[in-house]
C-alpha cells in the first residue's frame, strides 16, 4: 500500500487499508491489480479524475482549415497582408486554403491566378508545405498549405 503522501507503507490487510483511508477521509484505489500482492494507494479519486480530464483537453488541438480569398487583380500590398495572415494561421498549426476567385473575363487569364498562388507557396515555404496544389473549378482556383 502507498499512503496519501506517496510513501510506501508495506503489505497490510484490506481492512487496515480501508480504515487508514477513512481516517484521512480519502479513497483507497487499486493501482496495480496484476501485481502480487496488488498495489493500492490512498488518494482523492475525484480530484485525480478531474486532473486527468483537464490534461486530456489541453493536449487536444483541433486542426482547422482557414480560408483566404483573393482575386487576380488584388494589389501587391494586399497580397503581402494575406501572406502575413496565412503565416499566423500556419504558426498556430492550422491548415490554410487559398482561394483565387475569378469573375467574368478574368477566367480567360488563369495564369495570373497561378502566379499569385506560386507567390504564396514560395513566401511561406519556410513554415509550410503544399498539401494540395491547384484545386481548380470554373470560377475559382485554390491550394492548401499545411504547417511543416
Amino acid at each position: 500500500m502507498i499512503d496519501e503522501n506517496g510513501a510506501q507503507v508495506g503489505v497490510i490487510s484490506k481492512e487496515e487499508a480501508l480504515a487508514k483511508a477513512k481516517g484521512v477521509e480519502q479513497d483507497l484505489v487499486e493501482v496495480a491489480p496484476d501485481a502480487n500482492p496488488p498495489v493500492c494507494r490512498i488518494m482523492n479519486y475525484g480530484k485525480y479524475k478531474y486532473k486527468q480530464k483537464k490534461k486530456m483537453h489541453q493536449k487536444q488541438h483541433v486542426v482547422q482549415l482557414k480560408e483566404l480569398r483573393i482575386r487576380p487583380k488584388t494589389g501587391e500590398h494586399d497580397i503581402q497582408t494575406k501572406i502575413r495572415q496565412a503565416r499566423k494561421f500556419l504558426e498556430s498549426k492550422n491548415r490554410v486554403l487559398i482561394n483565387m476567385l475569378f469573375k467574368g473575363r478574368e477566367r480567360a487569364h488563369s495564369e495570373l491566378g497561378e502566379n499569385i498562388l506560386k507567390q504564396f507557396a514560395t513566401a511561406l515555404e519556410d513554415i509550410a508545405k503544399v498539401e494540395k496544389e491547384k484545386i481548380a473549378d470554373e470560377r475559382k482556383m485554390g491550394m492548401i498549405l499545411a504547417p511543416k
